[in-house]
């Protein structure tokens, strides 16, 4: 279920629009939050996950995707990650609890044990691209 074609990339886009954003900045010139304010532009709904914020571009953070109310957490499709890649497996354990349906890891993030993990639980994995890039190639 490797997704690196453009045609799969779309159905991403098209199918699923609730996405975590794990790793999360509260500062402005942060790729994490310049991404995480365009695909809110886009009309992808966001959830801010960094366990030292308590609220980002005027919404609730939360420490963990785990630690998002039930009814919440039960929505989300995309985890976004802007971790090291040392630090994706966890977020692939928790992605994998609470159902979501694709892991993708931005630009320069790769960890092909938790890709594996992730592809045997059945999720859509994407590592090292930028979901700001590949939606502005698609729909721009």
């Amino acid at each position: 279920m490797d997704i690196m074609d453009v045609t799969t990339i779309k159905d991403v886009f098209t199918l699923y629009h609730t996405i975590a954003v794990v790793g999360i900045s509260d500062k402005p010139e942060r790729a994490s939050n310049m991404i995480a304010r365009y695909l809110i532009q886009q009309g992808f709904t966001v959830y801010p996950v960094n366990p030292l914020l308590k609220e980002v571009l005027g919404l609730p953070c939360f420490p963990s995707l785990s630690s998002l109310p039930p009814e919440q957490r039960e929505t989300i499709e995309i985890v976004n990650i802007f971790r090291k890649s040392a630090d994706v497996p966890p977020v692939v354990d928790e992605a994998i609890a609470i159902g979501a349906k694709v892991i993708w890891m931005q630009s320069g993030i790769t960890n092909n044990d938790a890709a594996k993990q992730a592809k045997n639980a059945g999720l859509f994995v994407v590592e090292n691209r930028c979901i700001a890039v590949e939606h502005q190639h698609l729909y721009h």
